[in-house]
């Protein structure tokens, strides 16, 4: 099998809601194909996720404990699309290594100044791996957005200061992100419930595979 698509989601500061969309986008990339989920972050949480979850033939993805890109190496070779979680800021050298192997990194920002400020740092960490890694794309997308806040709206124009694109694509604030989290399934398998959070995940693929 030829080698499959590379897809990283990182970010040096925790709490952006990084595995809840690594989670999502590869049970929207098991809709194109096989897909591994590589969970690179030592708190595991979607190795936790995963030991009780419903995974069942609307998401065949299995996820696996990922150190090092010898891992990704073989899942990509053995899949059409590979997912990597990677860890903040505490473990940046294991991002850095995953992020010199793959396509594209995807960097969730939240709308909020401390957010805005440590995701400015992984720009320039990912600006410094592209130099080892030039095929790299990277993505910033503005994630749990409050449509009625002055706030995120300002944080639209701020997003252009940065150096890396921006998707257009905005991931709002949805509670069905984290019921689905809840009930061991990924917003593809809530039915009707979860159509508004499947149209999000589903723009932020179709922006990054056809880019």
């Amino acid at each position: 099998m030829s080698k499959g698509i590379r897809i990283a989601l990182a970010n040096l500061k925790g709490g952006c809601g990084k595995s809840t969309l690594a989670l999502n986008l590869a049970a929207g990339l098991a809709r194109r194909g096989s897909v591994r989920l590589l969970d690179a972050d030592p708190q595991g949480a979607l190795r936790h996720w995963s030991s009780w979850a419903d995974v069942n033939e609307q998401m065949p993805v299995t996820v696996q404990a990922a150190d090092n890109p010898g891992q990704l190496a073989s899942a990509s070779n053995e899949c059409d699309f590979v997912i990597v979680d990677c860890p903040p800021s505490l473990d940046i050298d294991i991002t850095l290594k995953f992020l010199r192997n793959v396509d594209h990194v995807v960097v969730p920002v939240l709308p909020s100044p401390l957010d805005l400020w440590a995701s400015n740092m992984a720009a320039e960490a990912i600006e410094k791996v592209r130099k080892e890694n030039p095929g790299l794309r990277p993505w910033v997308v503005l994630n749990q957005l409050e449509e009625r806040s002055a706030f995120s709206r300002a944080m639209q124009d701020v997003l252009g200061q940065f150096n890396l694109p921006v998707l257009q694509t905005r991931v709002r604030r949805r509670a069905i992100y984290r019921l689905a989290m809840l009930e061991g399934k990924s917003v593809y398998q809530l039915g009707g419930r979860g159509l508004p959070a499947v149209a999000e995940i589903e723009a932020i693929l179709n922006e990054v595979l056809q880019a």
